[in-house]
């Protein structure tokens, strides 16, 4: 059954304790601001005042005792000559052996020195002038005196810090004051009314000290009779309101004590009247001036203090047996019973050793032996309702003081002074166990039964255990300066929950060596408890810092890496601490909320790439907006655009490095995937340039030529007369000039080319870098176990992309570069008209030019590439030439020599070009299409023909051949044209200029004649 644990936060404070003036060499005591009293606070009265009157009461008590002025002075057991069996002669229980029964019995020493050694060098106080008083009292004139053992009373007034002058008074008040009344019981006197009456300021070293002690005993009266009287006042009191005014009065002016003066009879008059008030409880006649709760048993405790030596604090005297019986005499006046005695006591001692800095547990122990009597006590029904009060009082405040140590025993114990845990824990269980069970109105835990429960005292010390790791670990973060996660120096709140966390195991090493070994005897599971207190700990500031630090850096790697070791050092502990239980200590292990260190680098590392991978894509949006490909610079001829994507992916990948972590295979997945995405994009952007196709020229549709038809002689005689040029020729104006160099646009494309060639070289550097980084990045997995540094590369599909990316952009370039940069000399000029006049010389000087620029441009890595798409380029502008011309170009048989001679030329351009940029076989292979056309051009129309059907076969479809030949717009794929092609003869056939060759086409074909092309001069 579990109960209900109230904690306590404030220290009591510490009432004022006797000052040790006369005693140098004595014990020091504790701050006064270690621990107060239960009884609280009297209204103008500190300590000394309350030891002063306990003294009084004390020796007007017992002055009828041996040793305090009677005839028989009292007799003490000498431990070194005397038998252990004697009688001490005063009705008193003789010590056995020389060990005090109180002493054995709470388990303290003896102090070692014997009761004889304690002598004094006269019998009293000081000698009196009257022989009369000092004989009554048991003195003897100066002359008399002798060295001799002390009395009680010596030892008493000793012990009280009394001055001689003091106890001197006393003497003289009482014997006064018993004249006549020698059987007068010390319970009906008045003490401060009869030493207010019988003593007078001539006594005294000056009229300012009777004014002090004057006072003083009005103090009292107030405190005895209106503050805290036994029996309740009434608000229409007559004489409380009157002491109330006399007492103020005698602030200003002291009060004239003479016999016969009339503030001395009002004051006795009203001292009396309420003194003698009866409580109706069929109580003997007596006066009640010092009976009045928490008066008397602060009366009664400074009394009790006596017992504790002064020199040494922590002693206690070997005369405790009697000056206890002694102070039983007090009772009567102070309205003390034994149960009250005993709580008393108890406090006595604990207080005892609180003030003496807790160096005594043999104090700490007679507290506990003591509280025993009082758990007795506290089970009786005849309690009365003050009683009750004290327990909760005394037993509350012993309670605070121990739990206040045990929520925090970190920094009220250590390695030295842990024993006194055994200690306090049964005193402080016994203590909650009679406020629980015995004091009315306080928190009552659940159990039920009489007896605290092993298992409740568990709940208890767990409870401690967790608040004092709490306590401790705070206190570890004040050192090191981290409020806020931050000091004032600015040190990294990293390296501070690193240092914590190193800290916190030191912790844990300590509570397990020290501390579990003791809690244990309460608590089986003690250290295990510990290390669910401190995981809960670092992990609330753990949870903050990553609240704080929410974005991947290694610094937060470092953290989560040393949180994950701490986190496994305790569950061990946890573990090996709970072998014994049932669960083995799964139940405790469940407590302790994860860290989930893996789960949070993973979040923390998907949301890096996530962050990184967008970085990137605003790269490329960035590319696409403002990139003019332009070149950087002369030594970094590719775009600029280029260099930001590649740093980008440099960067990123160094920063993956740098992190000290195992990168998961899936992570390691989406990353490299991120940036093949990145990449392929760009990629994909570089090769947005268009397509051949756009550059090249429109079919003409299949005509027969018309060469030496009447028409066009009759043409050429008009056309001579009119200013009309050869319908055979076309006139070029200003705009279509030859263009002897490479357009913008063309360089622009290159610029492109040397950006995917620069682009492949920086995928492999990229590659290399993943294949060289740190084992712990790359784990293997399915994707990428089948990659080797070496043999392949973790961008396979961008380089594939990027090849392939190159191959389009140089064909475009190449196609511009010929079909609209070199149009005017290659397509609209190469044997227009006839081929004896426009040979393809001009073309050839125009093509070198171009050439030698495109080097300039283009990187050397990607030359070859490029002026291979050149030579596809140039055999296909040939071709068309030869096979889609237009109305302008005829040829003939004659024309094949010059044609070949022609083709031999631009081939020798390109495999002579450069030191062996493009080798002789590429280039003949590339014009094996040219070459098969124009051997057919060297054969006769009716070789052609019949090599037409040859080739087409019997079952050709020649209407759908013609059909599509006239449709046709544009030119087939490079490659198509081949002397084995029927569409190919066909067109060699359309461009015969021989009458031949017009009747097959126009007979078979029925094919229209070309209209010659008409220019105005």
């Amino acid at each position: 059954m579990g109960r209900h644990f109230r904690q306590t936060s404030a220290y009591p404070s510490l009432p004022y304790f006797p000052r040790l003036l006369e005693y140098p060499e004595a014990t020091k005591i504790a701050p006064k601001s270690e621990i107060s009293s239960p009884f609280g606070e009297i209204e103008d009265l500190d300590q000394d005042d309350f030891c002063q009157v306990a003294y009084e009461v004390f020796f007007t008590s017992c002055r009828s005792s041996p040793g305090f002025g009677g005839r028989i002075a009292l007799a003490y057991y000498n431990a070194a000559s005397g038998d252990g069996n004697e009688s001490m002669g005063n009705g008193f229980p003789m010590n056995v052996g020389g060990i005090s029964r109180v002493k054995r019995a709470l388990g303290l020493k003896m102090m070692g020195q014997p009761r004889s050694s304690r002598r004094s060098y006269s019998f009293g106080s000081c000698p009196f002038t009257d022989s009369k008083e000092s004989s009554a009292f048991g003195t003897l004139p100066l002359e008399g005196r002798r060295m001799r053992p002390m009395t009680v009373a010596e030892i008493m007034r000793q012990q009280m810090r009394v001055t001689e002058q003091s106890d001197s008074r006393l003497r003289k008040t009482l014997m006064r004051t018993l004249v006549g009344h020698m059987g007068k019981r010390p319970e009906t006197m008045i003490l401060p009314l009869e030493l207010l009456r019988h003593l007078k300021p001539s006594e005294f070293d000056d009229a300012q000290d009777y004014s002090l002690w004057q006072t003083c005993q009005l103090k009292l009266l107030k405190a005895g009779l209106l503050l805290h009287p036994l029996v309740p006042l009434e608000k229409t009191d007559r004489n409380a309101v009157e002491l109330q005014e006399i007492i103020i009065s005698a602030e200003s002016k002291p009060i004239d004590t003479a016999k016969n003066s009339e503030s001395m009879r009002k004051l006795s008059t009203c001292v009396i009247s309420l003194a003698w008030r009866s409580c109706h409880d069929g109580t003997p006649e007596m006066c009640h001036w010092a009976d009045g709760y928490p008066f008397n048993v602060r009366i009664y405790s400074a009394l009790l203090s006596s017992i504790f030596d002064l020199k040494d604090s922590t002693l206690v005297l070997d005369e405790v047996d009697e000056l206890l019986e002694l102070m039983k005499k007090t009772w009567s006046t102070l309205g003390i019973s034994r149960s009250m005695h005993n709580l008393c006591i108890t406090w006595v001692f604990f207080e005892q050793y609180i003030l003496t800095g807790q160096k005594e547990p043999d104090l700490l122990n007679a507290s506990f032996v003591l509280l025993a009597e009082v758990a007795t006590d506290a089970k009786k029904t005849d309690r009365e309702d003050v009683y009750v009060q004290m327990l909760g009082s005394v037993v509350g405040a012993m309670k605070k003081w121990l739990e206040k140590r045990f929520l925090n025993y970190h920094g009220s114990f250590n390695k030295e002074n842990v024993g006194l845990m055994e200690n306090m824990l049964p005193l402080l269980f016994s203590a909650k166990n009679i406020l629980e069970e015995d004091v009315p109105r306080h928190v009552i835990s659940g159990h039920e039964n009489g007896t605290v429960s092993d298992d409740l005292k568990g709940v208890r010390v767990d409870h401690y255990i967790r608040s004092s790791l709490h306590i401790a670990f705070a206190k570890m973060i004040e050192e090191q300066s981290a409020n806020g996660l931050r000091n004032a120096e600015g040190q990294d709140p990293s390296e501070v929950l690193i240092k914590l966390a190193r800290r916190t195991e030191e912790l844990i090493a300590m509570e397990k060596n020290i501390f579990s070994p003791i809690l244990k005897k309460w608590h089986p599971i003690a250290t295990g408890m510990a290390a669910v207190s401190l995981h809960t700990c670092y992990g609330s500031l753990l949870k903050k810092y990553m609240a704080a630090n929410p974005s991947m850096v290694n610094e937060t790697v470092l953290v989560l890496q040393r949180a994950e070791k701490l986190e496994k050092a305790l569950v061990q502990v946890v573990v090996e601490d709970s072998v014994e239980c049932e669960d083995g200590g799964k139940a405790m292990v469940q407590e302790m909320v994860p860290f989930e260190v893996e789960s949070i680098i993973h979040g923390l590392l998907k949301q890096r790439i996530q962050e990184k991978l967008q970085k990137g894509s605003e790269h490329i949006l960035r590319a696409k907006q403002t990139e003019t490909w332009n070149p950087k610079s002369k030594s970094e001829p590719y775009a600029h655009s280029a260099t930001e994507v590649i740093s980008f992916a440099k960067e990123a990948e160094e920063t993956m490095f740098e992190i000290p972590v195992n990168i998961p295979d899936s992570l390691l997945h989406d990353f490299i995937g991120g940036l093949e995405k990145i990449l392929g994009d760009y990629v994909s952007f570089v090769a947005s340039c268009g397509s051949k196709q756009s550059y090249i020229p429109a079919l003409p549709p299949l005509t027969r030529c018309s060469q030496d038809s009447k028409f066009s002689k009759l043409w050429k005689i008009a056309a001579c007369s009119v200013g009309v040029e050869d319908p055979n020729h076309i006139l070029f104006n200003n705009e279509n000039q030859p263009r002897p160099s490479i357009s913008r646009g063309t360089q622009r494309l290159y610029i492109r080319l040397n950006t995917l060639n620069y682009l492949a070289n920086e995928v492999h550097a990229l590659s290399r870098l993943l294949s060289n980084c740190p084992k712990k990045l790359l784990v293997k997995s399915g994707r990428l176990t089948g990659i080797s540094p070496i043999g392949g590369c973790h961008f396979e599909s961008i380089i594939s992309a990027i090849q392939e990316t190159c191959h389009r952009v140089s064909e475009v370039a190449a196609y511009r570069l010929i079909f609209l940069d070199s149009i005017n000399v290659f397509y609209n000029g190469l044997y227009v008209g006839d081929v004896a006049n426009t040979r393809i010389s001009p073309t050839l000087r125009i093509l070198k030019q171009n050439l030698t620029l495109l080097c300039a441009i283009v990187v050397e890595t990607a030359q070859p590439l490029a002026l291979k798409e050149v030579v596809k380029a140039s055999l296909e502008s040939f071709l068309l030439v030869l096979l889609a011309g237009g109305s302008s170009r005829h040829f003939s048989t004659s024309d094949h020599s010059m044609i070949e001679e022609d083709l031999e030329s631009l081939k020798q351009v390109f495999c002579s070009y450069g030191e062996g940029l493009i080798v002789e076989d590429v280039v003949n292979r590339e014009a094996e299409a040219a070459d098969g056309v124009v051997a057919l051009m060297g054969q006769s129309t009716e070789q052609l023909v019949e090599e037409l059907y040859v080739v087409a076969g019997d079952d050709f479809n020649f209407e759908a051949m013609v059909e599509e030949g006239q449709k046709q717009s544009v030119s087939p794929v490079t490659g198509k044209w081949s002397r084995f092609d029927p569409a190919t003869i066909l067109r060699i056939l359309c461009y015969r200029g021989d009458r031949a060759a017009s009747q097959f086409l126009k007979k078979t074909f029925h094919l229209g004649k070309r209209r010659p092309s008409i220019a105005i001069a």
